[in-house]
């Protein structure tokens, strides 16, 4: 049973390492994803899923202890996925659940146990929603999500998109939707738009809405911004 969700953007310029001088323009976000987690921690789960984007179709699935790297982006900063995995052979996380991993070490998850799902923008929704509903019932107990994934990054000239006139309006509705608990809006959300408007959150937002089913949870949206013209936001649904 999902009994909550965070969901938090996953640039990996929150890494400050990564971000580096520009760190400070991020604080804000880091400090809604510190409180989302909170919601998390406070919902007392007995197992963590952790879902975000991923360069192949997936959905793919990484254990607790796999390791994730920010060298492609110039600094030396390994994390874990809720454990060291003490040395073991492990898959490399994706750049997105990478960014999960650091934000569960930065805030000392150890409440549950943890793994990840990586699911890529050529997941149909239709699948997406079926790995959610799986995800709620694979296990008894009480399940939460911390879902990662931008919104578009189309929303200003100088965005990596370039300016598309569709991308506010995308991400106004990703926006209520979060803010609203609302399953059938992110279930409703259209793949090949927000491919177009390179929104990696489509696939892990569709998940949730599957995990999420007809559940009655709350929303709040903590942050919704989109420097460097990409639309960040975080919410959790409790």
């Amino acid at each position: 049973m999902l009994v909550a969700a965070a969901v938090c953007p996953c640039p990996p310029l929150l890494v400050p390492e990564v971000a580096a001088g520009a760190a400070p323009e991020l604080d804000a976000a880091r400090a809604a994803c510190t409180d989302a987690l909170g919601v998390l921690a406070a919902s007392r789960p007995d197992r963590l899923v952790v879902v975000g984007p991923a360069d192949s179709a997936g959905p793919e699935v990484y254990p607790r202890g796999a390791r994730g790297s920010f060298r492609g982006f110039g600094v030396d900063v390994e994390v874990y996925l809720g454990a060291d995995s003490g040395g073991a052979e492990v898959t490399e996380l994706p750049h997105g659940l990478a960014v999960g991993a650091w934000l569960l070490g930065r805030t000392g998850w150890a409440d549950a146990p943890v793994d990840a799902i990586g699911v890529g923008d050529g997941l149909s929704a239709e699948h997406c929603a079926a790995v959610g509903r799986d995800i709620a019932a694979r296990a008894a107990g009480r399940t939460a999500l911390l879902v990662l994934g931008d919104a578009s990054a189309c929303r200003t000239l100088k965005a990596p998109g370039y300016l598309d006139e569709r991308a506010a309006p995308f991400d106004a509705e990703v926006g209520r939707a979060m803010e609203t608990a609302d399953p059938a809006a992110l279930a409703a959300l259209d793949p090949g738009l927000a491919r177009e408007l390179k929104a990696s959150g489509r696939a892990p937002w569709q998940v949730l809405a599957g995990a999420a089913g007809d559940s009655d949870l709350d929303g709040s949206l903590l942050y919704e911004d989109a420097p460097y013209g990409v639309g960040y936001l975080v919410a959790t649904w409790s």
